[in-house]
């Protein structure tokens, strides 16, 4: 930043476990976004490295980048990021087409995804015809168009009123325990630490300290250490 440096990250070791369900926390500008794109693959860092079962991102070319994102990560905003011209199922699908699904299994499993979240009979509907919850739930499906290994959901629940954002965090432990896939969410909201194995606080571009869940009793608007 002109004749600024800023460390985003400084020291950050963090190692995340297959299967785990992982959050997030921090204050604005703490680094969490920027921890939260490191592990995502989305950014690379400037010094260390960032591995994935031992293979360090940053030695893999644009297009192996690529492939690990559409075949082993799916990503879930809290904008949605839905594709407003396009029906549910038609924004399900569409990392399947990246990924070389033939269009008759593309729309069977695009069908059985949205199902499984809840929208069996929204296949057609257009974003707009959706509610917010709604809309990420097919935001949900489509982060497990292509049977990822990690869902990394940022911020899932911010646009969401407390019992939809609350449909939304049971939905994504319901989807961790019984595809095993690792979720690793950025969040301020405090329902999400309820399902979380372990937290992670970030401040001032560090980890200020690693808590499981055992170790956290969660009250309305507060959160304490055991």
């Amino acid at each position: 930043m002109g004749a600024e440096v800023v460390h985003a990250l400084a020291g950050v070791d963090l190692a995340i476990n297959r299967g785990e369900y992982l959050s997030l926390m921090g204050p604005s500008g703490s680094g969490k976004s920027t921890l939260f794109n490191m592990i995502g693959a989305l950014d690379q860092p400037t010094a260390g490295s960032v591995t994935i079962e031992g293979e360090d991102m940053a030695r893999l070319t644009m297009e192996q980048l690529a492939w690990i994102r559409c075949n082993r990560m799916g990503y879930i905003f809290q904008s949605f990021n839905l594709l407003v011209v396009m029906t549910a199922l038609d924004n399900v699908t569409l990392p399947m087409i990246f990924a070389g699904v033939s269009p008759k299994e593309r729309v069977e499993r695009g069908k059985e995804l949205l199902t499984t979240v809840g929208l069996g009979d929204r296949y057609h509907h257009l974003p707009t015809e959706l509610s917010g919850g709604q809309q990420q739930r097919v935001a949900i499906a489509r982060a497990l168009a292509n049977s990822p290994d990690i869902i990394l959901a940022d911020e899932p629940t911010a646009n969401l009123d407390t019992q939809t954002g609350r449909e939304i965090i049971d939905l994504l432990k319901e989807m961790n325990e019984s595809q095993g896939v690792t979720v690793v969410s950025a969040t301020h909201d405090l329902k999400m630490l309820d399902v979380s194995d372990r937290v992670v606080y970030i401040r001032d571009g560090g980890v200020e300290q690693i808590r499981n869940r055992d170790e956290i009793d969660i009250h309305v608007g507060a959160l304490d250490d055991h």
